[in-house]
């Protein structure tokens, strides 16, 4: 009887520590972004991402969007926009202790050339609203992306970027995210990128497929 209990602990044990993990996993975020003109001066963003613990499988997070940009000159855009999150943190038993967010934010993107590398930087506040298992918190954040789109030809370009998160309250730098991909012009204004990015967060190194699709359209009369 007690070799068999121990053998039922060591079984329980290994069984324990041999469990999968978001980091041995490859997930993926799929992506879909469009940009509407309305106007010289304005246009209108809409988004929706989905984003899996697995390529194929396994939730983590939906992820909606809509906003105004502002386009004050041809470098610089001033964005105010609104996200919803439906996160589901749990890896192993999916479904369960969904957390809730509506995320308002302002944002300015601006673009410039070094030599003749074009350069663009994004620099967003968040204001994250959490709902939690009825438990309501407020967490403000800021967010500084760093990065580089380069045309290869008239079809393919690079875009490679990095950006970091530091939270305004509570422990400031938590998260950081590296972005590779090779992008294909379909039409003038539209493309798909298929990339690589790296994503630490809260101590877990995460590495996700990237799948998106961009587009444009224009909404004014007679364009």
């Amino acid at each position: 009887m007690k070799y068999f209990l121990m053998f039922i602990v060591l079984t329980f044990s290994i069984s324990i520590y041999s469990q999968p993990t978001p980091e041995k996993k490859l997930g993926a975020w799929y992506m879909l972004d469009a940009n509407h003109k309305v106007s010289e001066a304005f246009s209108i963003k809409t988004g929706f991402q989905l984003r899996t613990f697995e390529v194929f499988d396994n939730m983590n997070v939906l992820f909606y969007y809509t906003g105004i940009n502002y386009h004050l000159n041809k470098k610089t855009t001033l964005t105010f926009a609104y996200c919803y999150l439906d996160i589901d943190r749990t890896f192993i038993i999916s479904g369960e202790n969904h957390l809730y967010e509506n995320r308002p934010y302002e944002q300015i993107s601006y673009r410039h050339k070094i030599s003749n590398l074009p350069i663009y930087h994004r620099l967003r506040l968040e204001h994250r609203f959490l709902n939690f298992k009825r438990t309501n918190s407020l967490n403000n954040r800021f967010r500084y992306k760093l990065g580089t789109k380069i045309e290869l030809n008239k079809t393919f370009f690079m875009n490679v970027n990095n950006e970091f998160f530091a939270n305004l309250e509570g422990k400031v730098f938590t998260e950081n995210r590296f972005y590779a991909a090779l992008g294909i012009n379909i039409f003038d204004d539209d493309n798909i990128q298929i990339g690589y990015l790296n994503h630490e967060i809260n101590k877990q190194n995460l590495n996700r497929i990237q799948v998106g699709l961009f587009f444009k359209t224009d909404l004014r009369k007679g364009k």
